[in-house]
């Protein structure tokens, strides 16, 4: 496979589709299902304490003090996404219907990626400290904002929502997401460098890790008639509507930021810890705020996003770096793969 296709369709993307196939064919039930939901949780658990433990407190610290930056990475993600979302709904409620458009709205309003966003900054030739620490405070602070903007902008319909409370949400999300990720940072001065030795074998099992949730979730979903209740009409609709809204906001992005007069290595930073969404954190958080028959919908804008993003960004930080290169020639680039 070619350079370009590879970063276009990586081995994980591929095998993503081939999951979701996999758990359409086959899904699991009964105490398949059982067992795969317990698996699930200490898939989720490995998941977040490796990301913690993937986190350098020196890159945070060396990024931290680029406050302007990182109010205008979280205005993108936690506030004009979601009005995005909100705004939008007169036009995709009739044209995707109600389920779909949730798991639209569920997209807007979750954090940034982390380890892509980081990737495809380092190959832009970006501000990566400030990338590092834009992208981690992102996945940090959506464990609280994601469930409350959800709730806000749900006011209408909430029939989808799990049955717990605001605060039942968040305390499950904190248990699930945080407090395995707050123990990884806390064990990296004894795992860090292993980790840093291993890092091909960690990234199988990261994703390995979000493959098994995907697996879980759409068996629950396909079982409860998921794609009775989305036609080949509707998804080709929604990734004509994922691509829009993901084209829409790097372009607005990119011409915000250089009207607010960043230097191009943080404009890198911004556009791409602004414009992405988390896989990684949206698949476990949605089964925690959704119902089972919910999840599969609410799943999907998500994923074909994920893989809008990740086609568009790797063209568009190849760009970055050509541009780069024009104006510094003789500057080799270390290569940085993107992940979820």
């Amino acid at each position: 496979m070619s350079t370009k296709l590879r970063l276009l369709f990586d081995r994980f993307t591929l095998t993503l589709v081939a999951v979701v196939a996999a758990a359409t064919l086959l899904p699991a039930h009964g105490q398949g299902a059982e067992f795969f939901k317990h698996l699930t949780s200490a898939a989720i658990a490995l998941l977040f304490f490796m990301h913690g433990a993937k986190l350098s407190r020196q890159a945070i610290l060396a990024g931290v003090t680029h406050w302007r930056l990182h109010i205008v990475v979280f205005t993108w993600t936690f506030v004009i996404f979601p009005i995005l979302g909100w705004a939008l709904r007169p036009v995709l409620v009739p044209l995707l219907g109600m389920p779909l458009y949730i798991g639209v709205l569920y997209l807007c309003v979750l954090p940034g990626t982390v380890q892509s966003a980081i990737a495809f900054t380092s190959i832009a030739r970006g501000n990566i400290p400030a990338a590092v620490c834009a992208a981690s405070a992102s996945s940090i602070l959506g464990i609280v904002i994601t469930p409350l903007l959800l709730q806000l902008l749900l006011t209408a319909d909430t029939s989808a929502l799990g049955s717990g409370s605001l605060l039942q949400s968040i305390g499950r999300i904190s248990l699930e997401i945080l407090l395995p990720f707050v123990l990884g940072h806390l064990a990296r001065p004894w795992i860090g460098q292993w980790m840093d030795g291993h890092r091909r074998l960690v990234r199988n099992v990261d994703q390995s890790s979000i493959l098994l949730v995907v697996y879980t979730a759409f068996s629950e979903s396909v079982i409860g008639g998921l794609w009775h209740q989305v036609d080949t009409v509707s998804l080709v609709l929604l990734v004509a509507v994922c691509a829009a809204l993901l084209a829409f906001v790097l372009c607005l992005n990119t011409w915000s930021t250089r009207r607010m007069g960043f230097q191009r290595e943080d404009e890198i930073t911004i556009v791409f810890c602004g414009s992405k969404k988390s896989l990684a954190t949206g698949v476990p958080m949605a089964g925690v705020l959704f119902s089972a028959g919910a999840i599969g919908p609410v799943l999907l804008p998500l994923m074909i996003f994920h893989q809008i993003q990740l086609m568009v960004c790797a063209v568009l930080a190849q760009n970055y770096l050509r541009q780069s290169e024009r104006e510094a020639p003789g500057l080799g680039s270390a290569p940085a793969r993107a992940g979820r």
